[in-house]
């Protein structure tokens, strides 16, 4: 049956991460020279930190050397990194649910050896070994290690500093994390490199937007508690409060939609019994999450009146990270 009450292992990794979020990513986050529309360069020595804590590997058996986390486990993970940075949730979010392929093969052990070792999903065409092709749009591109190249129906695992992949950054901003061009031009893979089918990789955007949601809510409400006008803290003002309780609302709704598509990933069977409907909760949650929490960043920042819209407060920046993910789905 469909449960929202989350396992002890469930709550203690949530607590962790969201501890590491307050303590290491928030400050640095919204350093006032990184607010700066255009100015958002990878936080590489926190995303090695957020690494150190598991994050790569939260999907890997444990036989592995993983946590064997549940989609629902990742998501929960998703909001909580992006409620600090969408960027260093996106790269994390992509190379935990492609970790899996590694699991028995040679490049395991290098994996879980190099915090900095991330995965990219890309497609090419492979004909008796040899690898052709342009990916474009390819997320964790600049900073991925190793590429998952879908062929057909199989993968080839195939290494960055293999002989013909070139990789280049895709101009523009409108992304979360790392995205860029990889190129595949007479590279040879040994059959070694043959990973097993890859399935349907959900997207972590419906959770990086409820993280982004959550941060930009957390803010206005606390401004609302010490901003005073009329002699009583705005959060008494109607207007104020009728605001904050909508964005609540939306929250709650998004993560409820959210949560529902990552537990229906983990248990299919559902479908089939007809506990769930029969349409994809994941396309769902990627349709409503952007949006809600895109209208839920702007009510927020509403509640900072003119602030609301400096470029050198967070309330923009909640904004900007919330229409990239909108944009991002396109």
């Amino acid at each position: 049956m469909f449960d929202l009450r989350l396992s002890p292992e469930q709550l203690e990794i949530r607590d962790t991460v969201r501890d590491f979020v307050e303590r290491e990513i928030r400050p640095a986050a919204l350093a006032s020279a990184r607010l700066e529309a255009f100015e958002r360069p990878l936080l590489t020595d926190l995303l090695e930190a957020a690494s150190k804590l598991g994050l790569r590997v939260l999907a890997l058996s444990e036989e592995a050397g993983g946590a064997a986390a549940d989609a629902l486990t990742r998501a929960i993970v998703t909001e909580e990194l992006a409620a600090g940075d969408p960027d260093i949730a996106a790269v994390l979010a992509h190379t935990a649910a492609l970790a899996p392929l590694l699991e028995g093969g040679p490049f395991l052990p290098k994996f879980l050896d190099d915090d900095r070792f991330h995965l990219a999903l890309a497609d090419g065409n492979a004909v008796q070994g040899v690898l052709e092709g342009v990916a474009t749009g390819v997320a964790n591109a600049t900073v991925a290690k190793l590429f998952v190249v879908r062929t057909g129906s199989s993968a080839l695992l195939v290494p960055r500093d293999t002989p013909g992949v070139s990789v280049r950054e895709q101009p523009g901003d409108w992304y979360h994390g790392s995205y860029g061009e990889v190129t595949f031009s007479s590279c040879r893979v040994p059959a070694a490199n043959l990973a097993g089918p890859v399935g349907k990789i959900e997207s972590p955007l419906p959770a990086i937007s409820l993280g982004i949601g959550r941060a930009a809510y957390e803010a206005a409400l606390e401004y609302a508690r010490i901003r005073v006008q009329g002699g009583k803290p705005i959060i008494e003002h109607q207007a104020i409060a009728a605001k904050l309780e909508g964005i609540a609302v939306s929250l709650e709704v998004a993560r409820a939609a959210v949560w529902r598509a990552a537990w229906a990933s983990d248990h299919p069977e559902a479908v089939a019994d007809r506990s769930l409907p029969d349409l994809s909760l994941q396309a769902v949650a990627e349709a409503f999450a952007p949006e809600a929490m895109l209208r839920a960043a702007k009510d927020a920042a509403e509640c900072f009146g003119a602030m609301g819209v400096m470029r050198d407060m967070p309330l923009h920046k909640y904004v900007r990270d919330a229409r990239i993910c909108l944009h991002s789905q396109r």
